[in-house]
């Protein structure tokens, strides 16, 4: 499918910014809503800093800057993961797409000889990955689907850092051209996010205050 949705095709023509900018194929839908007892499910709140690439450095791309939440659901080897992005700074152009932007992503997790190899759909395109036995660092590259041939970039690189005991996720995107075996760089996002899990609470986490 050659759409554009929560970030990235025809937002390609506009020249995208942020991981988040082309839709080739939409969200899966479901008559049936997921069950939170079967799947181990994770919230990600956090945010993203922006860089261009420009005169053989990363230049900071502060209006480019986005706020997001990732719902994670883990089915076994399974991921399914829905990215919701806010580009909230006022002078965003909006050539990377809307400033409210959804992502799915679908991940498929196999023991290939010593390693962990993984297979990826999203609505950004197909690829493929790997990971450590605990999912504690992966590295993936998707082929940015529908693409125009003029686009700045036709590849996205996303390097991840699950620091669990920290309760945090340290995450790279980079977006650059392959082309002739080489690549070049266009931009990349800095993302930083919190782990929220299910929890009790023994009182109102907030109150009115006078």
């Amino acid at each position: 499918m050659k759409a554009s949705i929560l970030f990235f095709g025809t937002i390609i023509t506009s020249l995208l910014i942020s991981c988040g900018t082309t839709q080739q194929q939409g969200i899966p839908t479901s008559d049936q809503l997921p069950q939170i007892t079967d799947n181990y499910s994770i919230v990600w709140v956090g945010s993203g800093e922006s860089f261009l690439f420009k005169q053989g450095k990363y230049i900071r791309s502060e209006s480019n800057d986005y706020a997001f939440e990732v719902v994670q659901r883990r089915y076994g080897n399974s991921w399914k993961s829905v990215k919701n992005m806010h580009r909230l700074h006022p002078d965003y152009d909006g050539k990377a797409g809307p400033r409210e932007q959804t992502l799915f992503f679908g991940i498929d997790f196999k023991k290939e000889g010593a390693g962990i190899t993984s297979s990826i759909r999203s609505t950004i395109g197909g690829g493929k990955g790997q990971s450590d036995t605990e999912f504690r660092e992966q590295s993936m590259e998707l082929e940015v689907e529908g693409i125009s041939s003029f686009a700045p970039y036709n590849t996205i690189r996303i390097t991840q850092h699950y620091q669990y005991e920290k309760g945090q996720l340290l995450e790279t995107v980079e977006l650059f051209k392959r082309k002739d075996g080489k690549e070049f760089p266009f931009a990349k996002i800095e993302e930083k996010a919190m782990i929220f899990r299910p929890t009790l609470l023994t009182t109102a986490p907030t109150t009115f205050a006078d």
